[in-house]
């Protein structure tokens, strides 16, 4: 139970308390003292009934697009806590997953669908107490899901199933969260369907893992295995949030859950339905917080805040005129209190527009306007490269560059010197299932060895659909075959 449920049941055990004080003083009072009494205990109980509806108001709301999500792949075998990675065994998975989108796209956990050969969607069933023409004409049904893309650092993904005006929840990133506010889980615990816990929000944005750069909501409404993917909502409906993760030392709930924050899931979600990928900013900069004792030893003029630590040669941040202790005032107008301010701040920033960076130089606040670049994650310090050519080969739904000298010195243990490296991939619910991961160096196709882009492009545009095709590639450092037929 959790301090907000033991508060509320508090609250109505001594309103029954009082009800029955109220009754006894009322016996030995005149009969209109005795009337106002009892109008007291009518009103009181008013409240907790128009506060009751209230809550199941939130909740009928949002659950008709919160939805079951179980998985199927295969994975090494895990016995008494120890991993067999010898002995590959078939598993299955639950999690929970939000329509956004009327026409079948669903966010949920990366961690959720990760391995996954087949992913059913259990849409919930009508609401038993509503008027059967009124529910979704989809209520009930069991669909086939496909993922769109994935994004490992927030921990979301995007799927997709074949269905039309399906019930959906918006993401609204401009809501304001406030630390203690009411909020719910909705979810699927441990396979159970349709299960709504309450909490508050314990803190805004909580950094986990000092060089993990993702902030998340902590809140104590209880999560347990299988809420992952669900929606944290508050008390108007809103999704302020994506759970994510419990921290246990046992297993179960002990009320530290975390939600990936609403402006985070939005961002991605709009990425991963374009592209299937994630792109964000790099500034070439890093910060981090301010404590009394760095503000003592570097005389800064404040205590707290964020500092910028390092700046990359030859990096946007470089460019633009800022330095090392630099104190983060703002980002595109944003107020930074700390760390997480500038993590969200620089997470949503726009690809296509200029960032404005207010600091703090001495006792001299200053503004910079920064050309930003793009960070791919998916080919992680290849995107930093000056010039890198890349090209999209459509039929596979790859993007690919040479492997030359400017690529190879940043490929940890690469045995190949010759093939061509795919640097990131297009998602898409249509998109052929060739077996290629980002990192992949495609060293032949059908026997054929490659040597350059434009000839793996021939290539490929030379095969028919139902050719078989076979790749060898070389990946972390091992080759093996990937084989697939052409569509």
């Amino acid at each position: 139970m959790t301090r907000l449920q033991q508060t509320t049941y508090g609250v109505i055990a001594c309103f029954f308390v009082a009800t029955s004080a109220l009754a006894q003083s009322a016996a030995i009072h005149t009969n209109s003292d005795a009337t106002a009494l009892v109008s007291k205990v009518q009103s009181s109980s008013g409240l907790l009934r128009a506060l009751d509806n209230s809550l199941e108001t939130v909740v009928s709301k949002v659950s008709p697009a919160v939805v079951q999500i179980v998985v199927s792949g295969y994975g090494p075998s895990e016995e008494h806590g120890h991993t067999d990675t010898a002995r590959i065994v078939r598993q299955h998975a639950t999690g929970t997953g939000v329509i956004v989108d009327p026409d079948g796209y669903i966010i949920t956990n990366a961690h959720v669908v990760e391995g996954a050969q087949r992913i059913k969607v259990f849409l919930p069933p009508p609401a038993v107490d509503s008027p059967i023409e009124l529910q979704p004409i989809h209520a009930g049904q069991i669909l086939e899901a496909k993922v769109v893309g994935t994004h490992k650092q927030s921990d979301l993904a995007l799927l997709k199933v074949e269905a039309t005006h399906l019930p959906t929840v918006t993401l609204r990133s401009d809501v304001r969260v406030h630390q203690g506010e009411l909020v719910f889980a909705i979810g699927t615990p441990e396979g159970l369907r349709n299960t709504v816990t309450m909490g508050v929000v314990s803190s805004l944005a909580r950094q986990l893992e000092a060089d993990n750069p993702m902030v998340y909501i902590q809140t104590d409404a209880a999560l347990n295995p299988g809420n992952s993917g669900g929606p944290l909502v508050d008390i108007e409906g809103n999704v302020i949030g994506i759970n994510t993760l419990m921290l246990s030392e046992g297993g179960g709930n002990e009320g530290l859950g975390f939600a990936i924050p609403s402006a985070i899931v939005e961002f991605d979600y709009r990425s991963l339905r374009k592209s299937g990928h994630v792109q964000r900013v790099a500034l070439g900069l890093r910060t981090q917080n301010i404590t009394p004792t760095l503000a003592a030893g570097l005389g800064l003029t404040r205590s707290w805040g964020a500092i910028v630590s390092d700046i990359a040669a030859g990096g946007a941040a470089e460019a633009s005129g800022l330095q090392l202790n630099d104190i983060v005032l703002a980002v595109d107008n944003r107020p930074i209190l700390g760390l997480p301010d500038v993590i969200m701040a620089l997470y949503v920033h726009p690809l296509d527009q200029l960032l404005k960076i207010d600091v703090l130089r001495g006792a001299t606040p200053m503004s910079f306007y920064v050309s930003v670049k793009v960070y791919h994650e998916n080919i992680d310090d290849l995107a930093d490269i000056p010039g890198l050519q890349k090209s999209l080969v459509r039929r596979l739904n790859i993007f690919v560059t040479d492997l030359d000298g400017d690529v190879t010195p940043l490929l940890q243990g690469t045995r190949s010197d010759s093939g061509v490296l795919v640097v990131a991939q297009i998602g898409g619910s249509n998109a052929l299932d060739t077996g290629l991961e980002t990192g992949d160096i495609i060293r032949t196709v059908d026997r054929t060895a490659l040597q350059t882009t434009s000839q793996f492009e021939t290539l490929v545009h030379n095969l028919k659909s139902g050719d078989p095709v076979v790749l060898q590639v070389e990946r972390k450092g091992r080759w093996q075959y990937l084989a697939f037929e052409m569509d």
